[in-house]
């Protein structure tokens, strides 16, 4: 295995990309499932929005929770006669005083890429040492084959990964662009049959937009749109919705939707969007530039997307370094768990996606803060109305790291008003409901699959504790001390070891850094 490690960073590092993305190693790690699995005095956090309950006991059969059976009062001694019985062989899992969630869903994750140097299982394990049991990849861009391939043998549990829901950006696969409604129905009928579970979208003309999505919804795949500003021109999420457009992530499009008193974004005169300094500096300006939060229109279009069912999914997380470069550039896990890699890939460069720190500044970061806040208030009100709002971290770009960003995701859900019971509903529950896949996934029920989370600490309490670099606090020797990190997180049945698995991730890390002799800098400072 070192070996191939070896030989995978030197082509990274060194060559010209030209080869096709590794495929993820048989599954090693992990054990189960278990024809019967308890999981014993826990406190359980389901993802239906219910409050904590506990100490109960769980009870997994091969890869389905069969009895969820309440064993006692906080506080007091466990009523043994209450536990359900354990058959002969059955692996028994004490977690007095752990906390018990379902698996989270990703609805925004790549799963790296060659561009990143970063091969899939350092990818997968960080994701299921965050608790992250279920992932949407948007784009595929490693390759339709390639990411279908991966979401069978997850199935299967034949690699270490979350499940993998496969939405292909549009025309992959197609020789040459889709330029009419035929063609586009066409290409969605190819995906279905192959396989893919929705479309991701960039944009289109309106009449092809309206022929793909058209297909999409009778075919019954997904549909999602990230609505690049050079195609925004022909439809905001106004349109689109309309058009049958399920969902959208980030949030272009829909500022645009709000305008009153335009109807293009206000450039600057030299803007280039091929200049990504120029696209996220405006960005950061563009809400100022819509209807402000709850006025007449705001609520028009806000009531308009309810009715439609549109889903949120505004991965703030992916954003964050616009307002505070220095807090992202310096997050306490990138030296042990970024790989050198990701981390050039990461750094100023007028080629690369999302590495647009050219001259980012302190004027940049107040209009970004803003932004924030009134992109903010529109997310967290259309839950209060009974929107559709998941979490997605679109991690591997603008030094956010996989895992770890979707936790942080998490933190800025509260920093926008989430109570932690609704952040983890939509980290589960709703995202289930999107993915259409609520009958067996999405809460902690019987009947349900198990994928599941165990941590020693109370999440609702402080959100930090579910980072694998765990919380900060002081003992009573007046010492800082690390609390808290997922323990367990279990997919199918199937129990992975999250700190096993970050030791994992941070020897391949080391390998990597032995290999390319490469350390984390600061541009123009030697230290």
């Amino acid at each position: 295995m070192k070996t191939l490690y070896t030989l995978v960073f030197l082509f990274f590092m060194n060559l010209p990309v030209v080869a096709q993305m590794p495929y993820a190693p048989e599954r090693t790690d992990g054990d189960g499932p278990y024809p019967q699995l308890i999981i014993r005095g826990v406190t359980m956090i389901d993802g239906t929005g219910s409050p904590a309950v506990g100490p109960v006991d769980i009870v997994i059969e091969g890869n389905r929770i069969t009895q969820i059976v309440n064993v006692g009062y906080p506080g007091v001694p466990i009523q043994e006669s209450r536990r359900p019985q354990a058959i002969r062989g059955a692996r028994i899992l004490e977690a007095d005083g752990m906390y018990i969630l379902p698996g989270f869903f990703d609805m925004h994750a790549h799963i790296g890429g060659l561009s990143q140097g970063t091969i899939p299982e350092y990818v997968f394990k960080l994701w299921l040492a965050h608790g992250i049991t279920s992932v949407r990849e948007p784009g595929s861009f490693n390759g339709l084959e390639w990411t279908l391939r991966h979401a069978r043998l997850s199935e299967d549990n034949k690699i270490t990964a979350p499940r993998i829901f496969p939405y292909i950006r549009f025309g992959m696969g197609h020789d040459g662009p889709l330029n009419t409604p035929d063609e586009a129905r066409s290409w969605v009928q190819m995906i279905s049959e192959r396989g893919a579970a929705g479309i991701k979208f960039f944009g289109a003309r309106p009449e092809i937009w309206e022929a793909a999505l058209d297909e999409a919804n009778r075919t019954g795949l997904g549909s999602m749109a990230h609505h690049a500003q050079p195609r925004v021109v022909y439809a905001n999420i106004s349109h689109t919705s309309e058009m049958g457009l399920r969902g959208m992530t980030h949030w272009y499009g829909l500022p645009e939707a709000l305008f009153t008193d335009r109807i293009i974004q206000n450039y600057p005169l030299d803007y280039n969007y091929s200049d990504e300094q120029h696209r996220f500096e405006e960005a950061g300006r563009l809400w100022k530039q819509a209807a402000p939060p709850y006025s007449e229109h705001w609520n028009s279009v806000m009531n308009r997307l309810l009715e439609l069912g549109v889903e949120m999914n505004p991965t703030f997380t992916i954003y964050e370094a616009s307002r505070d470069l220095m807090r992202e550039r310096r997050a306490e896990w990138h030296e042990r768990y970024t790989l050198p890699s990701l981390w050039q890939f990461f750094e100023p460069d007028r080629r690369a996606h999302g590495s647009y720190w050219f001259d980012w500044g302190t004027e940049q970061e107040v209009a970004w803060k803003e932004n924030y806040r009134l992109w903010m208030t529109f997310i967290n009100e259309y839950k209060n109305r009974g929107g559709t709002v998941t979490l997605g971290s679109d991690a591997g770009y603008i030094y956010k790291l996989y895992g770890f960003a979707y936790i942080r995701e998490m933190e800025l859900f509260r920093e926008a008003g989430f109570h932690p019971l609704e952040i983890f509903q939509s980290a589960s529950l709703r995202a289930a409901e999107v993915l259409g896949v609520d009958d067996r996934l999405g809460t902690i029920e019987t009947g349900k699959l198990a994928d599941l989370v165990l941590l020693d600490e109370n999440p609702q309490q402080n959100l930090k504790v579910l980072y694998g670099t765990g919380a900060i606090r002081v003992n009573e020797q007046n010492e800082a001390v690390r609390a808290g990190g997922v323990r367990y997180t279990i997919k199918d049945g199937v129990i992975f070891d999250a700190r096993q698995l970050l030791k994992d991730v941070e020897s391949i890390v080391d390998e990597a850094k032995r290999t390319t002799g490469f350390q984390i800098t600061q541009p123009g400072l030697n230290y």
